[in-house]
């Protein structure tokens, strides 16, 4: 009988061996090929430093391998940057650590005649890019009453914020309870004496500008600063307009009993110890995700960040506490710790170093798998801010990234795939510049071709 047992164990550990040598020979050559250590790249100083088009304003780049995480190349990679947009990177990752696969719509209770909801931030209600009518199908059907309880929301606008681009549609309000992106869409036909309003509830707000009246930022359309009257200026072509609008609890109210076509009854959330709080569930994230990094949307990122306060604490809303958990929880091994004000990189209070972008862009590269991670952000040549940029070839992009733009400053960071097959995290990133926009991008544009060619 031992005999036996020794020959059985032995066939046993021949069949697992045999079966393990079949998987390693299907393991993928870029999985199984290890790459030797990065090259410190010294003609990349060289090149940055001898630019007449960067010698003027403070630049800051920083390099690492996206597989390892070790910095190959940095150049004022430790001094604070204002980082625009690129702050949407940080929203992301709150994203991804604090809300599941679905967004959080709204939150209700079920009492015996009556349906108490209020909100989490959800931006999709009825949204103009990224719309979901899981919230309003669900209220337009329920049987019960209909009240609605506001809770403590931030600001409007955010810390830093310029106030007089209240006006613009890359600076909405932001909510508890978004509706319409807060924001009316106007849409202007040549011929036509007007444009159509979406939604109609602010046709009868909105009438033409007086004549004469100064137009010294050639607007479209211009809404009174405290106010929701909005004045239309003379067209002869067709245009689209987004231009926000102020918002309320009352307004809130208006625009959706107008719209769900069914009374709502205003009350102060006061929960019970009997209550059971529920979510709606909505729209699949990365829907979120991809608008607000590719176009650089920043109403979803400031919203994106009030969702991730009602998973912590859904009876208020707070930008400051998720910043707060993320720092603490998530975030301590950073470099060098950032200013972190708001979820869309609007304010300038915003402080980053480059190395601490690259670190991030290494845990992002980590925790989230590759096609899933660049298929949410710009891509070269192909989608988004990147997608008139030359970053690309004939077998398709090459750099991914998060471009970053406020008055004087340019950034970008991202990843590229090098001709010899590697990853690289980058940051790029330029502060008060004077020269234009469009020609800082292209001596970006010029310097990371180097980079994806010889490393």
């Amino acid at each position: 009988m031992p005999v036996f047992l020794t020959m059985c164990r032995s066939l046993v550990v021949g069949i697992l061996c045999v079966f393990a040598l079949s998987l390693s020979a299907q393991v993928p050559a870029s999985r199984a090929t290890v790459l030797p250590p990065l090259p410190n790249p010294a003609w990349l100083a060289q090149l940055i430093q001898s630019s007449p088009v960067l010698r003027q304003h403070t630049v800051g780049v920083c390099l690492a391998d996206a597989a390892t995480g070790q910095q190959v190349f940095g150049l004022n990679e430790d001094r604070y940057f204002t980082p625009a947009s690129t702050m949407k990177l940080f929203s992301l990752y709150a994203g991804l650590h604090l809300l599941p696969d679905s967004l959080p719509s709204l939150h209700y209770i079920v009492r015996p005649d009556t349906l108490l909801f209020w909100g989490t931030g959800d931006p999709t209600l009825l949204h103009g890019d990224v719309p979901s009518a899981r919230a309003f199908n669900f209220l337009l059907h329920r049987p019960e009453k209909l009240v609605y309880a506001p809770v403590p929301c931030v600001n409007a606008y955010g810390p830093g914020w310029t106030w007089d681009d209240y006006n613009y549609y890359f600076q909405p309000e932001r909510g508890p309870f978004p509706i319409y992106g807060h924001t009316v869409r106007f849409y202007a036909r040549a011929g036509q004496p007007t444009p159509r309003v979406v939604p109609q509830f602010f046709k009868p707000l909105t009438q033409p500008a007086p004549a004469g009246l100064p137009n010294p930022e050639h607007d479209h359309v211009h809404r009174q600063e405290l106010g929701n009257r909005f004045l239309v200026f003379p067209f002869t072509n067709n245009w689209v307009d987004e231009t926000p609008f102020r918002t309320s609890s009352a307004l809130l109210l208006q625009l959706l009993q107008d719209t769900l076509r069914r009374p709502i009854v205003p009350a102060v959330l006061r929960l019970r110890p009997q209550d059971s709080v529920r979510v709606l569930r909505g729209l699949a994230v990365d829907s979120l995700y991809r608008r607000m990094l590719r176009v650089s949307d920043n109403f979803l990122a400031e919203q994106l960040l009030l969702m991730c306060s009602s998973a912590l604490r859904p009876d208020s809303l707070n930008t400051a506490r998720v910043i707060q958990v993320m720092r603490r929880r998530y975030l301590q091994d950073l470099p060098d710790a950032p200013r972190w004000v708001d979820g869309s990189g609007l304010s300038r209070l915003n402080l980053v170093t480059p190395r601490t972008l690259v670190a991030l862009l290494f845990k992002l590269h980590q925790e989230v798998p590759e096609p899933r991670l660049f298929d949410l952000l710009a891509a070269g040549g192909r989608q988004g801010t990147l997608r008139r940029t030359t970053y690309r070839d004939a077998r398709g992009p090459w750099l991914w990234g998060k471009t970053g733009t406020l008055t004087n400053n340019h950034n970008l960071c991202g990843y590229v795939r090098t001709k010899s097959g590697r990853i690289v995290a980058f940051s790029f990133m330029n502060n008060n510049h004077v020269a234009e926009t469009s020609t800082i991008r292209k001596e970006m544009e010029r310097i990371l071709i180097q980079v994806h060619e010889r490393l």
